[in-house]
């Protein structure tokens, strides 16, 4: 009995090592980073397209919070999440300044993984970096300068924007004045707190998104004690209509000229949305593989994984519709984390797929 029982236990290790194998020969190796890290403004043909009329000035917001309340840690606005928009409105025609809480250099977070050759051009973006040095404190932005204003995420937004009067004061001038407001991930907590002429908040009866209660808990499981609130209850508790989207996909609400973006993969489309907000065809951009592999992640989540496998096979036989299968495989550990067994297998199922087609 002693001698079955140490087969089947040998067997079964045996079986989780070669799957352990197996599903790390599905995900490629990370970036270049090294080279990355050498991209330059004038290296992205995306910003070539850049009207010859000036179309205005779009003001970015960043928060001045260093640290997680009385957590000792580190925190400040997500670096993806100004690069990119930064570059959307500067690509469309938009001049773009930075403004803080405090004014001068913000505290950033840079996730390695996360980084492309938008984010690495705008910190070898001299006057980018100029700009983001020297941000102006909210409280000098004159909102008759600006036709929108953009609040840019990173959970140190949670603590100095809501309460912030300067804050308060510009989105009420720019929305009674008809001009664009848009926020992503955390950056909605500007608008939370914002109390119209009339006594109603802001977004009272509107519809808006931002990180969601499960994404937050998820990654920070004590966050109620860490925060001061959680996002998505602060805007539901202000009147908003909060429209959740499936956790760690893009998600964007519009309502009229409020424009809001669920959480990081959220990021492209909030700016280009803002961009049609103002009045504009936004210029044509090369589609990334991450957001690519978002939408077959959504497509998984809306009608299956046969849906999903038949996206993902027309997507690899365009060239210009490359996957993530980084990503892929880290949506399906945080499946496996959360106890979705048959959502984690499926995805690895799409990895395996994904795998296949880069090969042939």
């Amino acid at each position: 009995m002693g001698k079955k029982l140490l087969f089947i236990f040998s067997s079964f290790v045996l079986l989780l090592l070669a799957s352990g194998f197996w599903l790390k020969s599905l995900i490629p190796p990370p970036q270049d980073h090294h080279a990355l890290a050498q991209t330059l403004p004038a290296d992205l043909d995306y910003l070539r397209q850049r009207p010859g009329k000036n179309r205005g000035k779009i003001l970015a917001v960043v928060t001045s919070t260093a640290t997680l309340g009385d957590s000792g840690k580190s925190t400040g606005y997500e670096l993806t999440e100004l690069a990119r928009p930064y570059y959307v409105f500067v690509a469309n025609g938009f001049d773009v300044d930075i403004a803080s809480p405090q004014g001068g250099l913000p505290p950033v977070v840079i996730d390695n993984d996360d980084m492309g050759p938008f984010d690495y051009a705008f910190l070898n973006d001299m006057e980018a970096q100029e700009k983001l040095h020297n941000s102006i404190p909210i409280e000098q932005v004159a909102d008759k300068n600006y036709r929108a204003v953009f609040f840019v995420g990173g959970k140190g937004a949670m603590f100095d924007f809501p309460d912030n009067p300067a804050i308060q004061r510009l989105v009420r001038g720019l929305y009674r004045d008809g001009k664009v407001i848009g926020a992503v991930c955390h950056g909605p907590a500007a608008l939370a707190n914002v109390t119209m002429e009339n006594g109603e908040a802001l977004v009272s009866n509107r519809r808006v998104t931002g990180f969601t209660n499960e994404e937050e808990l998820f990654l920070i499981p004590d966050a109620r004690e860490i925060f001061p609130y959680l996002l998505e209850d602060r805007l539901r508790n202000s009147g908003a209509i909060f429209e959740p989207g499936p956790a760690y996909l893009k998600r964007v609400s519009i309502d009229g000229q409020l424009l809001t973006g669920q959480n990081p993969w959220s990021t492209w489309p909030v700016a280009e949305a803002m961009v049609k907000a103002l009045g504009y065809k936004p210029v044509p951009r090369a589609i990334t593989p991450a957001e690519n592999t978002v939408e077959v992640l959504l497509t998984y989540e809306q009608r299956g994984i046969a849906t999903a496998g038949k996206r993902l096979q027309q997507m690899q036989q365009q060239e210009s519709k490359a996957i993530d299968r980084r990503l892929l495989a880290m949506h399906g550990i945080v499946a496996a984390m959360r106890g979705e067994i048959g959502k984690s297998l499926d995805l690895v199922r799409l990895l395996a797929r994904a795998g296949k087609y880069e090969a042939q």
